[in-house]
Order: C-alpha cells, then structure tokens, then sequence
C-alpha cells in the first residue's frame, strides 16, 4: 500500500514535523511491546503450548526491532527529503511487523477455540490501534496498512469459526477497521492543516507582506547568528532607495508596492546564495553578506554594492516605467562579534548610508569602527 498523500507534496518543514511526531511514540511503543510479550508468554506458561511460545518469541523480536528503530532516529539531525521518506517507511515496517505478530496471536487463540487467548489477543489489538490513532494517525497510511494487518487474522479466524457471534464480530472488525481509515485521514488533514496556519502565522511574522523579504526581526536573528559563528566573517549593505517617494506620492501606493516587489527581487539575486536580503522599513532594505574566513573581504562587499546600485539604476517594468536609484553604507564584522559590536555596527551602517545619500544618491560608503563615513578606496 503507497503512501494516501505524498510526501513531496508536503513542505519539507511540514513532512519532518510529522515524522518527528512518529517517532516521539516510544512509551506507547515500549507499553504496548512489553504487554503484548508478557501476555503471550502467560497463554505459552499456562496452555504449556509450544505455538503460543513461538508467538510470543515473534511479538518480542518485531517489539524489539520497532524499539530500536525509534531509538536511532536522528531527532536533532538535518534530514533531506529521501532520509525523512526512508524514516517514515521504517516506522511503517515496524508498525506493520509488529501488528502482524499480534494478528497472529489472536489467529491461534481462535483455531484453538481458546476463549481466554482470544480476548486476550482482541484486547491487545484493540490497545495497539489506540495507541496508533494518537500518534501514527498523521500520515493516514500507516494506520491503514498496520491496522489492516492486524485485524486480518482476527477476521479471517473468526469467520472460520462455526459458532454466529464469532462470524458477527469478524464482520463488525471490518467495519472496525473502515472507521479506524477514515478517522486517521480526518485527524492527518486537521493536523496538517494546523501545521500549515502555524508556519504561515510565523512566516508573516518574520517577513515583509509587500516584497515577500524577511523583516527587520529576522535580519537581526540571522545577523546574531552569523556574529556567533566562529569562522565567518561579515558584511552589512544598508540600502536605501533614491527617488522612489515622489514615485509612491506621483503613481500611487499599488505602484509603490509592485516597485518594492521588484527591488526585492533585484536584492535577492544580487545577493545570491551566501546572503540575506531584508527590507527594514519603507524604502529601506538591508543585505548580510557571509563570508568564507574569519575576515571581511572588503572587494566582495563592494562588488554587492555595485551589483545592488547598477541592478536598482535600471527601470521597473510596469505600465509605465518607473527609474529610482539607490544608496548603501558597508560595514563589515569578524567573526564571534558581540552583541555590543553589532549595535554598534548597524550604527555605523546607517552613518555611512547617510554619508552616500549626502553625496548625491548612486553611491556606496564605508563605515569605520567609530561610525565615520567615508568614500572607498
């Protein structure tokens, strides 16, 4: 049985809460694992039967593989899609084998005409498919293959039995296991959902509604980070754009909007992979430049600003074009700054800006330790 919803069509962040969720199923796991062998091993001491013996060696062997499955999950470790999908199928196979040795045992008690071993057996399946529901339930297909194979058994002995109440509930296991499908793809649609609303809710957060860039809040964040990182080295590009209030006052706010979307754009690329870019206020955007040292490398600075001056010189496409401009003020960070270094860097930043608007607007500034301005060499 495939997956009911494909994990591609999941958002990574989305598909890794969900298996992580799998996997925090240890207790139930270990309950139900140590339950199912001492029961099986009490019909085996008791009938003083070899088959129940058997079974119970099959219950513990798949309990403790399912164990150990879970035990070595990388719970703090980056996964990559393939990973995460290999994770979840694990997770399934131990479900699955673990749910056929339980099938099995309710089997047995009902070729026996064991009464006793067979509620026995009824109960612990019943338990197990609890325990799936309030965890496994999230990706719907597992509870649909696990559950499948445990009531099988279940069904088949007892519509094997000629008594009519056996017959009824083997029946009434199947309507069972219809219910047990639809519950878990109602309750994995409301989880996913609830995921998404979260991650939506945190990623407006954190990012700006016009241009889609993340917001001042996240540039912090990711500018504490990299000033904690003990090997790489910094540059911050304040931007501010030459021109675009008489365009915002002149076109209107919706042209003003789709003109920032397009400089945000513009940023993102020219910063590229190594970078961040932000927008921090209304006309004001701001790029961290990640280095490969523990030094600035102050050509890479200037090469972004240029890129950043000469790809926001050219005109805006839209019904009418739109020209603005911009200036940036560099400053550039070692590596382990402290936070006190970095107030004081975006300090100096925005002295440098206002030293390249002060020069006309079209121009980059560095920015000194102590905040002074000044024309790059």
């Amino acid at each position: 049985m495939r997956p009911a919803t494909d994990p591609l069509q999941l958002h990574p962040a989305v598909h890794r809460e969900l298996v992580d969720l799998l996997y925090t199923a240890l207790p139930q796991v270990s309950a139900i694992g140590g339950a199912a062998t001492m029961a099986a091993c009490a019909l085996a001491v008791g009938r003083w039967d070899l088959d129940y013996a058997l079974v119970a060696g099959l219950i513990a062997a798949t309990g403790g593989l399912r164990l150990s499955w879970l035990m070595r999950y990388p719970r703090s470790q980056p996964l990559s899609q393939a990973q995460l999908q290999r994770w979840e199928r694990l997770y399934a196979l131990g479900s699955t084998l673990f749910c056929g040795a339980l099938g099995v045992l309710s089997f047995l008690a009902l070729s026996k005409g064991d009464q006793p071993g067979a509620w026995v057996g009824l109960g612990l399946s019943l338990s197990n498919c609890i325990g799936m529901i309030s965890r496994a339930a999230v990706r719907p297909w597992i509870v649909a293959l696990s559950s499948g194979v445990l009531v099988m058994p279940t069904i088949i002995g007892a519509l094997l039995r000629p008594e009519l109440p056996y017959q009824i509930g083997g029946v009434l296991l199947v309507l069972f296991w219809l219910t047990l499908r639809e519950a878990s793809r109602h309750l994995s649609r409301n989880f996913i959902q609830r995921i998404e609303a979260e991650r939506e809710l945190a990623h407006h957060a954190s990012h700006d509604t016009v241009t889609g860039l993340p917001n001042r809040f996240a540039f912090m964040k990711r500018l504490n980070a990299a000033g904690q990182s003990p090997g790489t080295a910094f540059a911050v590009l304040a931007i501010d754009l030459d021109g675009f209030k008489p365009v915002n006052d002149r076109l209107g706010h919706p042209v003003g909007d789709e003109v920032l979307k397009q400089i945000g754009s513009r940023l993102m690329r020219a910063v590229g992979p190594r970078g961040i870019a932000a927008r921090t206020g209304g006309d004001e955007f701001m790029l961290l430049l990640l280095f490969d040292g523990p030094e600035p490398d102050a050509a890479s600075a200037e090469a972004l600003a240029q890129r950043v001056i000469i790809q926001l010189h050219n005109p805006v496409k839209l019904d009418v074009p739109v020209s603005i401009g911009a200036s940036v003020g560099i400053a550039s960070g070692r590596a382990q700054s402290s936070r006190d270094e970095l107030r004081q860097l975006l300090v100096a930043v925005d002295k440098a800006l206002y030293e390249a608007k002060r020069a006309g607007g079209g121009v980059f500034r560095w920015a000194d330790r102590d905040g002074v301005g000044r024309q790059a060499a």
